[in-house]
C-alpha cells in the first residue's frame, strides 16, 4: 500500500508540473500574438511520451488549460502551483508589457522538483505578477478618469433671489435699522440743540452711554452663530455714536479741546476697525467708516476745516486694517470723504483762502500720500492706493488757487519738491507707485510755474522745463518725464503763440519796444530747441521710428522747428536794424538761411536717409516761402536778394549732391 502511494502521489506531482508548463507556454505565446496583434489562436505543443502513458485524469487535465479559470487546482503538498493565468482572457486592443521570451524547457527537465524547472516556474511568476499590476493600474485609469466637461458660465443671480436666500432679508432689516437708529441720534442731538431740551452735559454722557450699550449688546450676540448679523449691525451703530458724540463735544460744546478730541476720535476709529479685524468682516469695517463720515457734517453743520480734520481722523485710524487685510473698499471708503470735504471746505472760504483750510489741504495731501506708500510698499500694485495716491495733492493745489501769489507758490512748491523726491527715489519701490507721483509732481511744478513767473517769462521758462525733462528722460530712461516735457512744451508754445511770438509777427510791420523783441528772440529759441530735443529724444527712447519710416512727428517737428528758427531771425534782424529794413532783411535771411540748411542736410545725408529726408523738406519750405510769401511781401532789392541768393545756393547745392551721388 505504501509504494502505491508513493506512486500515485509521484503520479500526481508530474501531472501538476505539467499542467503549469503547459500554462506558461500558452501565456508567452498569447503575449507574443497580442504585441503583432494577430488574431491566431495558439498552437499547442505536442505531448511528453509520459503524459501520453497517464490515467484519463492527465488527458482531461491537458485540455483544460485552453480556459486557465477552470484549470483544476493543484494538491495540499504544492501550494506552490497555484498559477492563475488572466492573460489568455484580456482584450486585445489595451497595450499589454512584453514578457520576455525565454526557450522552451526540454523534457528531461520537466519534472517540477528539478532546479532548471523551478527557475523558468519563478520567473513565469513574476511575469504574471507585473501583468496583474499593470492591470490593475489601467482598471484604476478608467475608474476615475474625469469625463470632459464643456466650460459653463455662472448663472446671474438677480436681486430677488438674493433677497430670497434665507438670511439675506434679516441681514438686510439689521443694516436698515442700524443705518436709520443713527440718523436718529443725530437728528435727535440737533432737535436737542434748537430746542434747548435737557443741557450740554447730559446730551453727551447720554449719546456716550447709548453708544456704549449698542457695542455692548453687539459683542454679545456676535457670541452665538445666530446673532451674528445683529451684532455687526448694533456695533457699527454704536461706534458711529459714539464717535459723533465725540465731534460734538469738541465742535459743539468745545468741552474738549481740538487735540483732545481728534485723539478722542482716532481712539473710536481704531477700535471698531480692529474689532472688524477681529470678527473677519469687511461689512463692519465699511459700515463704521461709512457711519463715522456720512454723519459728520451734520454734527459740524457744513464742511468746515475741522471737519476735515475727524474724517482725515478715519482715514489715519483705516491704516492698520489696510495693513492686515486686502479691503480695498475700506481703504476707498475712509480716503475719499477727506479729499471731497477738504475741496468743498476751500470752495466754501473762497478767495484769499484760509491758514486753517490751507492747513488741512496739506494735512489731506500729506496723510494720502504717506499711506498710499506704505499700503503700496506691503502690496504692489494695489489699486485703491494708486488712486489715493493719485488724487492727493489735489485739495493743496486747489487751496493755492485761492490763497496769494507768493503762499500759493509755497504751497505748490512744496508739493511738487515732496512728489519729485518720492519720483526720484522710484527705483526703489514697486509698480505704478513712483510713476503716479512723478506724473502729480509734475503737475504742481506747472503750477507753481504758471503762478511764479508772467509775460514772456512763462512761455520761455516753461519751454525750457520742457528740455530739462527731455534730458532727463534721455538720462533716466522714464517716459512720464519726456510726457511731462511734451505737455510743458505745447502750454509753452501755445502762449508763445498768443503773446510772444504770434504768427502776425510775420507778416505785420510795427515798432516793437526792444525789451519784447529779446524776449521773443529768447522764446524763438527756446522753441528751437525743444522741436529738436524732443523727437530726439523720443527716438532714442524707442518711441518714434526714423524719418524714413514715420514721417509725420518729424514732419510735425521740423514746421515747430522752422516757426522758431524763423522768430528768431526775425527778432534778430529788427533788434539789430529796427524799422521796416530790418523787417525785409529778415525775411531774406530767413530764405536765404532755410536754403543753406537744406544744402549742410543733403550734403550730410548722403548716408543717412533721415537727414536727406529733413533736407528734401527744408527745400519745398524755402521754394514755397519763396513764391508765396516773398514775392507778395517784399519789394526792390530785398526781393531780388531773396530770390538771386536763395537760387544761386540752390543751384550749388543741386551740383554739389549730384556730384556726391555719382562718386558714391
Amino acid at each position: 500500500m505504501l509504494i502505491a502511494m508513493t506512486t500515485d502521489g509521484d503520479v500526481l506531482l508530474r501531472l501538476a508540473g505539467e499542467i503549469d508548463d503547459l500554462g506558461a507556454r500558452l501565456a508567452r505565446v498569447g503575449t507574443e500574438l497580442r504585441t503583432v496583434q494577430s488574431a491566431a489562436e495558439p498552437k499547442h505543443e505536442e505531448a511528453t511520451e509520459q503524459a501520453e502513458q497517464q490515467a484519463p485524469q492527465a488527458e482531461e487535465a491537458q485540455a483544460r488549460p485552453q480556459v486557465p479559470e477552470q484549470a483544476p487546482q493543484p494538491q495540499a503538498q504544492q501550494p506552490q502551483a497555484e498559477q492563475p493565468a488572466p492573460q489568455a482572457q484580456q482584450p486585445q486592443q489595451a497595450p499589454q508589457p512584453q514578457v520576455p521570451q525565454q526557450p522552451y524547457p526540454h523534457a528531461q527537465y520537466q519534472h517540477p522538483q528539478h532546479a532548471h524547472y523551478q527557475q523558468q516556474y519563478q520567473q513565469a511568476q513574476y511575469q504574471q505578477a507585473q501583468y496583474a499590476q499593470w492591470q490593475q493600474q489601467q482598471q484604476y485609469r478608467q475608474q476615475y478618469r474625469q469625463p470632459y466637461r464643456p466650460y459653463q458660465p455662472a448663472p446671474k443671480v438677480s436681486l430677488a433671489e438674493k433677497l430670497g436666500k434665507e438670511g439675506a432679508g434679516s441681514r438686510l432689516l439689521a443694516w436698515i435699522g442700524g443705518a436709520v437708529t443713527l440718523l436718529g441720534i443725530v437728528l435727535f442731538l440737533v432737535l436737542a440743540i434748537q430746542r434747548g431740551w435737557f443741557g450740554p452735559v447730559p446730551r453727551v454722557i447720554g449719546g456716550a452711554v447709548l453708544g456704549a450699550a449698542l457695542v455692548g449688546i453687539g459683542l454679545r450676540l456676535h457670541r452665538t452663530p445666530a446673532g451674528r448679523t445683529g451684532a455687526f449691525a448694533l456695533a457699527a451703530t454704536g461706534i458711529g455714536a459714539l464717535y459723533l458724540d465725540a465731534i460734538a463735544a469738541t465742535t459743539m460744546y468745545e468741552y474738549l479741546p481740538a487735540y483732545a478730541g481728534l485723539a478722542l476720535g482716532l481712539l473710536i476709529a481704531v477700535g471698531g476697525l480692529l474689532l472688524a479685524v477681529r470678527w473677519k468682516s469687511s461689512l463692519l469695517a465699511k459700515a463704521v467708516v461709512l457711519g463715522c463720515v456720512v454723519c459728520a457734517p451734520i454734527i459740524t453743520q457744513g464742511f468746515t476745516p475741522q471737519l476735515v480734520a475727524f474724517l482725515l481722523v478715519v482715514q489715519v485710524a483705516s491704516t492698520p486694517v489696510q495693513l492686515r487685510q486686502s479691503w480695498p473698499s475700506v481703504a476707498v471708503a475712509s480716503g475719499i470723504p477727506p479729499l471731497v470735504a477738504s475741496v468743498f471746505s476751500t470752495a466754501f472760504t473762497g478767495l484769499g483762502g484760509s491758514t486753517a483750510n490751507t492747513a488741512a489741504a496739506l494735512a489731506v495731501g500729506g496723510v494720502g500720500l504717506a499711506l498710499a506708500l506704505i499700503v503700496t510698499a506691503k502690496r504692489p500694485g494695489d489699486a485703491a492706493a494708486l488712486v489715493l495716491l493719485a488724487f492727493a495733492p489735489v485739495p493743496s493745489l486747489l487751496a493755492a488757487l485761492f490763497l496769494p501769489k507768493t503762499p500759493a507758490v509755497l504751497v505748490t512748491a512744496s508739493v511738487a519738491l515732496v512728489l519729485l523726491a518720492v519720483w526720484a527715489v522710484g527705483k526703489w519701490l514697486d509698480g505704478w507707485t513712483g510713476e503716479l507721483a512723478g506724473a502729480a509732481g509734475l503737475v504742481a511744478a506747472l503750477q507753481t510755474t504758471m503762478t511764479l513767473f508772467d509775460g514772456s517769462a512763462r512761455s520761455g521758462i516753461l519751454i525750457g522745463e520742457a528740455v530739462l525733462l527731455s534730458l532727463v528722460a534721455l538720462w533716466t530712461k522714464k517716459h512720464v518725464a519726456l510726457f511731462g516735457g511734451l505737455g510743458f512744451a505745447v502750454i509753452g508754445g501755445m502762449i508763445a503763440l498768443v503773446f510772444d511770438v504770434p504768427p502776425t509777427l510775420f507778416f505785420l510791420i510795427r515798432n516793437r519796444p526792444d525789451a519784447d523783441l529779446a524776449a521773443a528772440f529768447l522764446v524763438a529759441l527756446a522753441i528751437l530747441a525743444v522741436s529738436i530735443t524732443l523727437p530726439w529724444v523720443a527716438h532714442r527712447l524707442g518711441l518714434f521710428k526714423a524719418a524714413a519710416e514715420n514721417v509725420v512727428p518729424w514732419l510735425f517737428a521740423g514746421v515747430c522747428g522752422l516757426y522758431g528758427a524763423g522768430a528768431m531771425v526775425l527778432c534778430g534782424a529788427m533788434l539789430a536794424v529796427p524799422g521796416r529794413s530790418g523787417f525785409l532783411v529778415g525775411h531774406v535771411v530767413i530764405t536765404v538761411s532755410w536754403t543753406v540748411a537744406a544744402l549742410v542736410l543733403l550734403v550730410r545725408g548722403i548716408s543717412a536717409v533721415n537727414l536727406r529726408v529733413i533736407g528734401f523738406v527744408l527745400v519745398g519750405a524755402a521754394v514755397l516761402k519763396l513764391v508765396l510769401f516773398d514775392l507778395a511781401a517784399l519789394d526792390g532789392l530785398a526781393r531780388v536778394a531773396a530770390f538771386l541768393i536763395a537760387g544761386l545756393v540752390l543751384l550749388g547745392a543741386g551740383t554739389r549732391y549730384a556730384k556726391l551721388v555719382a562718386s558714391r
